[in-house]
């Protein structure tokens, strides 16, 4: 019952999703083909082969995090701040995607990396999560000792850490991404549920804009919220592992 029960949500999501998303994708691919033709059409001493070359080098120097600033380049995702937040994203296993080594040494590296630094990150998580946990116990303590409240005092507190958490962790980071990333609310609350469960897609990374100057704080502050937030909805989840079970 469980397993048909597993199999159902995900055929339920699967045409839900293609009903939302298909259209546009049919849409998109469409309006490349026309603009690619176009470009043929109205440039005759372009050939396709080099067009297609073209084309396939300019997705590849993205997929580097290389993009083109009239007569130069972009770089700085692999600065030390970079390197830094894609080491977060692979030890807390949210892997974006959009940036990856590209050497053979780099891979090994990153293997070896990971391979101990996952199980540190979930011991750290762990603890940080049983602290916030005891905290809440604590505070719920105090209040049944000052008030003599018993079953209202937990409910109390757990009701006060998941409104903080939400606040801390969900509905006020949009407001920091929409003011650097230039992002609307609903694609910075989008990311930060994206980023803070792990899922990672990769469509929406903070300070990857070669347009835009970031503080020299952001993504150390980013790091910490990642850190601190992904403990707080593991705490989430597990309430409601526990409700499901």
């Amino acid at each position: 019952v469980l397993l048909a029960a597993y199999l159902g949500y995900l055929g339920m999501g699967a045409a839900v999703l293609q009903a939302l998303e298909r259209p546009v994708e049919v849409q998109v691919a469409q309006q490349l083909l026309r603009v690619y033709l176009e470009m043929l059409a109205n440039h005759t001493c372009l050939q396709e082969p080099v067009l297609q070359q073209l084309i396939e080098g300019i997705i590849q120097a993205y997929k580097s995090g290389i993009t083109l600033q009239g007569n130069t380049t972009s770089l700085g995702r692999w600065d030390y701040s970079g390197s830094f937040f894609f080491s977060i994203s692979a030890i807390t296993t949210i892997g974006y995607g959009n940036l990856s080594p590209s050497t053979a040494v780099g891979r090994i590296f990153c293997i070896v990396f990971a391979l101990f630094g996952i199980p540190l990150n979930l011991v750290l998580l762990n603890k940080i999560g049983q602290l916030m946990l005891l905290g809440v116990q604590h505070c719920a303590r105090r209040l049944e000792e000052g008030f003599h409240w018993q079953n209202k005092a937990s409910f109390l507190m757990k009701t006060c850490a998941l409104v903080t958490g939400l606040l801390l962790f969900l509905l006020l980071p949009p407001l920091l991404f929409s003011d650097k990333e230039g992002w609307s609310y609903e694609e910075g609350f989008y990311y930060s549920f994206i980023t803070l469960s792990t899922i990672g897609f990769g469509d929406y990374v903070i300070g990857m804009n070669p347009d835009r100057t970031y503080p020299s704080w952001y993504k150390n502050v980013i790091s910490l919220w990642i850190l601190f937030g992904m403990s707080w909805l593991a705490l989430v989840i597990r309430f409601c592992i526990n409700i499901l079970e």
